[in-house]
């Protein structure tokens, strides 16, 4: 399953959903698109979505490049630096292609994320 994720004016990348949490990836792609405000917490981007989903092999780390799902903030959330989550996330992919537009990404740039 792939998705584009588009910071509006900002630019584009390409991610795709894995087997880590793969009941939640499955909700999450069904359920998209998705759109809203990007939040920044260190070095992840994250927004809430209206997808509500348990923990499923829930991870309190990341890595670079990591699509995850937050079930507390029911947020959406992409690791593209060193930081690591708030508490335990839902990996649900990796981006593949543009992680470095993150590093531009101001709070409030508006975020839209579909299906490839």
């Amino acid at each position: 399953m792939e998705i584009e994720i588009e910071i509006t004016k900002k630019g584009k990348l390409k991610a795709i959903l894995d087997d880590r949490n793969p009941e939640t990836a499955k909700a999450f792609y069904k359920n998209l698109p998705v759109e809203g405000p990007a939040q920044l917490w260190y070095d992840e981007i994250y927004f809430p979505i209206l997808l509500e989903h348990d923990y499923e092999n829930s991870s309190p780390t990341s890595d670079k490049g990591d699509i995850s799902y937050w079930p507390p903030g029911k947020a959406f959330c992409i690791f593209f630096g060193d930081s690591q989550p708030a508490s335990d996330v839902n990996h649900i992919g990796r981006a593949v292609d543009g992680l470095e537009i993150m590093e531009q990404v101001d709070e409030g740039d508006w975020v839209v994320i579909k299906r490839l």
